[in-house]
Parts: structure tokens; C-alpha cells; sequence
């Protein structure tokens, strides 16, 4: 038990509280499935998992509301695991330290999970709830979200009761979403060779203490990428010599967040150039990035490497990394001041013969990446690789008019005491897979303030997520 069972509402804290305690990063969700299956057996709730491992849980209407159109209410079992260099954490046996600080929950150096945990709790909180007035319920938990969506992937068709659907991903209180981007996976394979090591110095050049963040909802803000970073300072590098050679480069973990640390081994003739060249990068940092204050660059001596790139392979993987396209690639037309096409780099590792980077797309229009990735085809072509697409997932197409967007709006307002914004965002959720499996299904997305969501540096507000559970009880009690 953690200091959050204190917070109001309690029972959605109580469960946010057993959900952090129960490890549940992307792919290994299983152990909190299955905690959630066997309490809602215990409680003689329906629940089942599908062949994807989604699970779905129902609860009867409370009295009177029998004839109540049925809803569902939607979230994704797993979170982003990110954690602080420093921060000794093993996410597939160590639970997250949820903590209060002000007016925010954040974690003890670690991503918190509160996306989309705290929706999750919301759903299992009102199942769990004798005085929340609702028609008859479904809850459906889905599978590895942040991995690839694969859940809504394979969701059994013909399973789901509802003609109506809550999703509970949104991150900003104040704010309806009934639209999102699609999104694909651009897995970029570069070839390397390798020679004996010929340079008397090896360093490694470490780019830390960004801010990172998620890749589709701050993909605008300016962020600095680590892993593009890298290729701006081997561009600087090759500009006063081309006596080096890379030993190993890596950066990012997860490949919806943009990168916050990044990592290059080079071994080189001139040792006091090197210094010369860190030095004027360090002031390219500081004016570069203003949202990043924090920046950093370390270099720090390492023994010499037996073996290192060959030369061309160390000047095709700068080039690479310098011309790699990568951020907002265009804004709507249609909806002001909403990104439409994005693209960014969120892994990069050295394995074996390859320099291996993983890119997600994203676009709110269908063929809206199509010149990005020509781009990148031709990018893998000059360098000798080659890049696969993968994991598509459609968007979430706005419907402005339907009956529960109406009353969504309307109770929002109330609670508010002014209007609500009704919004498409650049993130991927859900919606638009699970409308493909059930086109007739009315969605509207909500939740509350959750701030840096895929970092170590994520929030959620307290006075947010009150707000946030008014809504949606609200909404149940009048659907």
C-alpha cells in the first residue's frame, strides 16, 4: 500500500495503487490480467480473455436502468517502461513506486504508468462499486498498446455487447477526443563491416538529461531526439576530420517515446580535436534546445576496442543518422494547429552486422506517410540496407455528431462550468482498430491531466482525475 489510497476517489485510487504494484510492461501484461480475471470471478462477474489475451469483464445495469442503452468502457493493460539511468529498476519483477508530490502522482524515478493505468482503474473501480449508477456494463482491457496495438489487433469479433464505448486514454482534462493518427513501424536495417582497431584513443560521447516524451502528443513541442542529436554531432565531427571510426552506437528503448539518452563509441587519432569539436556542441545544445534545458553531453575515455566500423561503414551510418528524416513532416489543413504526418526514431542499437533503428509513423490521413517513407526507401537504398514496414494501425476518423459525443460534451460542461474542447490528437488510440471489428460502435475518448507520459518524468494531476471520474459516472448515469 502505497501514500495514493489516501486520494479521493478511493477506490480508483485503491486499484491504481494494486495496478502499480503488479509489473505490466508492453508483453508481459499477463501476470495483471490474470489478477484482474480471478477478482472478477471472485466478485461472479462474467469475464473472459480472448485469443489475443484481451480481457472483457460485464456487470449487470443497477436497478432501473435495465433498459438503458449497454456501454463499454475501454483501456490497455500495459505501460511504457522507461526508467532514469540511475534508477535500478527492473520492470519485470519491481513494482513502480507511485508517490504524491504537490499536486500530481508521479513515480520514483521510473515511467508511472498512469497511461493508461489510471483508466484502467476507473473501469475496474466502478465494476468494484455498489453506489455508481450505470446500464448494464462492459469493460474490455486490451493487449500491448504501446507496443503495436496488437490487442485491438486481434480482438475477437462478435464478442462485444455495446453499441456505445468510453476509452479512457485521453491525457488532458478539459478535453473531448473523437479522432486520432494512424500509425506503422519503419524498422531501418543499415549493414556495417569491420576492421582491427587503428586509432590510439576511444571515447564514448553519452547525450543525456532530455526530456524526452510521448512521440505523437509532444512530437511538436521541439523536444530534442538523442538519437538525431547524435548524427548532428557526427556531422559536426566530420567537418574538421574524417580520422575516426564508430565503435558502437545505441539510444532510446521504446519506439513511441522520443529518445532522452543516446550513446556513440568512437575510436580516433586526435584526441584534443575531439575536445574542441564537444566543446562548440555544447553551446549548439544550449541554443538549439530551449525546451530541453537540461541537455547534456559526456564524454567519457574507454579502453581501446580490438575492432571498430570500417571507415565507409562509419561515414554511411553518420550520414545516415544526420539526414534521417525525423519530427513534424506536415500540419493539417483541416484542423488548425493539430499535426497531421510525423515520424521519429525512438530506437537505434548496434547488433551483430547492422545498425538497427526503429521509426513510428504517424498520419491523421490515409497515405499521408507516403512521402516520408520514400524518403527513407531511398535513404536504406544509397546506404546499402534496406527498411520494413510494420504494425499498421488504422486512425480514428472524427464523428463530430453522435449521441454520445453530444452528451459527453454537455455533462462535461457542467462539471466544468464552460464548454469542453473537442479535439483530434496526433497519439494513436485504439478507437480506430476497434471500430474495424465493430463498425457500429459510437466512441468518445476522455480522461484526465497526465503530463510526459513514456518518460520517467510522468504526472497525473489529482484534481484532474476528481474531475475526470465526476464525468464519467456522470455519463454512465445518464446514458
Amino acid at each position: 500500500m502505497s501514500e495514493i489510497q489516501s486520494l479521493q476517489p478511493t477506490k480508483l485510487w485503491q486499484w491504481f495503487d494494486k495496478i502499480c504494484a503488479i509489473p505490466h510492461p508492453s508483453y508481459h501484461e499477463d501476470a495483471l490480467a490474470k489478477f484482474i480475471v480471478d477478482w472478477a470471478k471472485s466478485k461472479k462477474l462474467f469475464v473472459e480473455r480472448d485469443d489475443a489475451g484481451n480481457v472483457l469483464i460485464r456487470k449487470p445495469a443497477t436497478t432501473g436502468m435495465e433498459n438503458r442503452p449497454s456501454v463499454a468502457l475501454q483501456a490497455h493493460l500495459d505501460m511504457v517502461p522507461q526508467a532514469n539511468e540511475n534508477t535500478p529498476h527492473d520492470f519485470l519483477k519491481d513494482p513502480i513506486l507511485p508517490r504524491i508530490q504537490g499536486e500530481w502522482v508521479t513515480a520514483t524515478g521510473t515511467t508511472l504508468g498512469a497511461d493508461n493505468g489510471i483508466g484502467m482503474a476507473s473501469a475496474l473501480a466502478i465494476l468494484d462499486s455498489d453506489d455508481v449508477a450505470h446500464p448494464a456494463l462492459e469493460v474490455l482491457l486490451t493487449m500491448t498498446e504501446e507496443a503495436g496495438m496488437e490487442g485491438a489487433l486481434g480482438l475477437r469479433a462478435n464478442w462485444l455487447e455495446s453499441d456505445l464505448m468510453i476509452n479512457t486514454d485521453t491525457e488532458e482534462n478539459g478535453e473531448i477526443y473523437i479522432g486520432c493518427a494512424g500509425g506503422e513501424n519503419a524498422n531501418l536495417s543499415l549493414p556495417i563491416n569491420r576492421q582491427p582497431n587503428k586509432f590510439p584513443h576511444c571515447f564514448q560521447i553519452a547525450i543525456k538529461g532530455l526530456n524526452g516524451g510521448h512521440s505523437g502528443c509532444d512530437i511538436h513541442t521541439q523536444r530534442g531526439n538523442a538519437i538525431k542529436l547524435l548524427g548532428v554531432f557526427l556531422t559536426a565531427l566530420r567537418y574538421v576530420t574524417e580520422d575516426f571510426a564508430i565503435v558502437d552506437v545505441r539510444g532510446g528503448s521504446v519506439r513511441n517515446a522520443i529518445p532522452r539518452e543516446a550513446f556513440l563509441t568512437l575510436a580516433l587519432d586526435d584526441a584534443a580535436l575531439l575536445g574542441v569539436v564537444v566543446e562548440k556542441f555544447k553551446e549548439v545544445m544550449k541554443q538549439g534546445l530551449p525546451e530541453d534545458p537540461n541537455a547534456e553531453i559526456i564524454v567519457t575515455a574507454q579502453p581501446l576496442p580490438s575492432e571498430t566500423f570500417d571507415i565507409p561503414s562509419t561515414q554511411t551510418i553518420a550520414h545516415a543518422l544526420s539526414t534521417l528524416p525525423n519530427g513534424v513532416q506536415a500540419f493539417s489543413q483541416s484542423i488548425q494547429g493539430v499535426v497531421e504526418t510525423s515520424l521519429s526514431i525512438g530506437v537505434l542499437k548496434t547488433e551483430g552486422d547492422q545498425v538497427q533503428g526503429t521509426i513510428l509513423l504517424r498520419s491523421l490521413v490515409e497515405g499521408g506517410t507516403d512521402a516520408v517513407k520514400s524518403e527513407l526507401n531511398e535513404l536504406a537504398q544509397q546506404s546499402g540496407g534496406q527498411v520494413k514496414y510494420s504494425g499498421y494501425y488504422p486512425g480514428w476518423e472524427p464523428q463530430p455528431n453522435t449521441e454520445i459525443v453530444a452528451l459527453t460534451k454537455k455533462l462535461y460542461a457542467e462539471i466544468l462550468g464552460h464548454e469542453p474542447e473537442i479535439k483530434v490528437i496526433h497519439a494513436g488510440l485504439e478507437c480506430g482498430l476497434l471500430k474495424k471489428v465493430y463498425p457500429n460502435l459510437d466512441v468518445v475518448s476522455i480522461g484526465p491531466t497526465i503530463r510526459n507520459a513514456h518518460s520517467p518524468d510522468e504526472k497525473v494531476h489529482i484534481l484532474a482525475v476528481q474531475t475526470y471520474w465526476a464525468l464519467l459516472t456522470k455519463i454512465l448515469a445518464n446514458i
